[in-house]
C-alpha cells in the first residue's frame, strides 16, 4: 500500500545483525518500535528464558534501534520523531504479567531519557500506552472469555482497542501536530488507568 517502503526481516535479539540491516538503510526521519513478546508467567514461575526474550525484544531492541536510526538522523541534521509502543501495563500491576509490566515500564523511562538527550537534536520521543489490542498476540493473550471480562470490566469504554486506535496516535506523534510533545506518554486504554 506504501510504494517506497522495504521492509527490514530480522531478529532483533541479534544486535549484530540489527545493526548491520538497519545501519544499511535510510535516511530515516520517523521511527516506531512496535516490535513486543509478551511472556505471561506468575511471579514465582517466571523462567529464565522468558525474562531473557522479553528483555531482548521489549527493550534492548528499542534501545538499539533507536541508537542506530538517532545517529543517523543527527549526522543528516533532521528533525525526526520517534515513537516507541509501551502498554498500559507499565502503569498498572496484572496478574501473570510481572516480566512484560516491567519491561514496559523500562521502555517508558528509557523514552523519557532519549527524549531529554535527543531533544537538543531536534528529536522527538514519546510511547503510546494502550490497553489489550485486538492483535494476534491479543487475541491470544485474551481469549479466554473470563479474563477478558474482568480486564473489559475496568475499562471504562468498555472494550478493548482495534488497531486502528493505536495507529491513528502513533500517526499524530509522528506528526507536526504533536512539534511540541515530547518524553510523554499517551494513554489509548479507554480510560483503564483512571478507573
Amino acid at each position: 500500500q506504501c510504494p517506497g517502503i522495504e521492509p527490514l526481516c530480522l531478529d532483533l535479539a541479534d544486535w549484530d545483525a540489527t545493526e548491520a540491516a538497519v545501519g544499511a538503510a535510510g535516511p530515516f526521519e520517523l521511527l516506531v518500535n512496535n516490535a513486543a513478546v509478551a511472556e505471561l508467567q506468575p511471579f514465582l514461575e517466571v523462567t529464565r528464558a522468558a525474562l531473557q526474550r522479553s528483555l531482548d525484544v521489549n527493550l534492548q531492541a528499542v534501545l538499539h534501534v533507536s541508537q542506530i536510526v538517532a545517529r543517523q538522523m543527527i549526522a543528516q541534521g533532521v528533525s525526526g520523531a520517534i515513537v516507541n509502543v509501551s502498554s498500559q501495563a507499565s502503569q498498572r500491576a496484572l496478574r501473570d504479567h510481572a516480566v512484560y509490566c516491567s519491561t514496559k515500564s523500562a521502555l517508558d523511562m528509557l523514552s523519557k531519557v532519549m527524549a531529554m538527550e535527543l531533544g537538543p537534536h531536534k528529536i522527538r520521543v514519546n510511547t503510546v500506552n494502550p490497553t489489550v489490542v485486538m492483535t494476534n498476540m491479543g487475541r491470544i493473550n485474551w481469549s479466554d472469555p473470563q479474563k477478558s471480562a474482568a480486564m473489559i470490566s475496568r475499562i471504562p469504554l468498555g472494550k478493548f482497542a482495534e488497531v486502528d486506535d493505536v495507529v491513528n496516535s502513533i500517526l499524530f506523534l509522528l506528526s507536526d501536530k504533536s512539534a511540541m510533545t515530547t518524553g510523554s506518554s499517551l494513554m489509548v486504554d479507554g480510560g483503564f488507568l483512571v478507573s
